[in-house]
């Protein structure tokens, strides 16, 4: 079987866009009726709905790719879905354009995203835009947190991770941002930004295209506490159910150590 090779993160993006549209033509079919009052560009049977929640006046844009809605997904007015695309299981997409992506289960989504993949249980239900970005489990991007995918040279973007530079090749590469990390209000990330697993940005600067994991306030040496960390998670996880159980929070203090020797 033939597979795609990812050298990175950051591969995760051009994947998204060759294998999506196939991925999700498998998924049609055995679809709920579509909601009186939803608007469609193309055609309906490139919708698949499996007992999701759509409110009156959501547009569905097919003309590109398909779009479907797993069980328990919800989308509210005002809303339009640009296939391809997938919205998992109990995901919300509050409203915004959302164009060739994938939102991972229990995610909540804002504003306008192009091209990206949300793992799952994150928390972006704000406006700004986001495109051509990886977003981690647990993360959360707040108000006005926008990310810029282009240079304005148009060229290739390159990564800076641990004073390591990285060629990605790639001329559209928004933000990489790892499990646990958070953003402030009107948080601005420049093109080939990458904030490390659980770094929190709040200091109100343009953080650098670095973040280290952990790191707190973004531009500044700081970095969080394990117990700060642990306490943070119990108090996030369980907004989305999940029980911070003994074998948990042992998962939870291994990145911590693995990501900060």
């Amino acid at each position: 079987m033939p597979g795609v090779v990812l050298h990175g993160a950051y591969d995760l993006v051009p994947a998204l866009e060759r294998l999506l549209p196939d991925d999700l033509r498998g998924l049609l079919g055995d679809s709920d009726p579509l909601p009186s009052g939803s608007i469609i560009l193309g055609d309906p049977a490139a919708i698949a709905l499996r007992d999701a929640a759509v409110e009156p006046g959501v547009v569905f844009d097919v003309r590109n790719g398909p779009v479907v809605l797993e069980s328990g997904a919800e989308v509210r007015a005002g809303a339009r879905l640009e296939g391809p695309l997938w919205i998992g299981a109990n995901a919300h997409v509050l409203g915004g354009p959302v164009r060739a992506s994938a939102i991972g289960p229990r995610t909540n989504a804002r504003g306008e995203l192009s091209n990206c993949v949300f793992l799952g249980y994150a928390n972006k239900a704000h406006d700004g835009f986001v495109g051509h970005c990886v977003i981690g489990r647990w993360a959360n991007l707040g108000a006005g947190t926008i990310t810029s995918n282009l240079k304005n040279t148009y060229g290739r973007v390159r990564l800076e991770i641990a004073g390591t530079r990285l060629e990605t090749g790639l001329q559209f590469l928004g933000s990489l941002i790892g499990d646990h990390a958070k953003t402030a209000i009107g948080t601005l990330l420049g093109t080939g930004t990458v904030i490390g697993t659980g770094a929190s940005v709040f200091d109100g600067e343009r953080p650098p295209k670095y973040v280290p994991p952990f790191s707190w306030g973004g531009t500044s040496d700081g970095r969080m506490t394990k117990d700060g960390f642990l306490k943070i998670a119990g108090r996030v996880l369980p907004r989305r159910d999940v029980v911070v159980d003994d074998a948990t929070r042992a998962m939870l203090e291994r990145i911590y150590d693995w990501a900060t020797h």
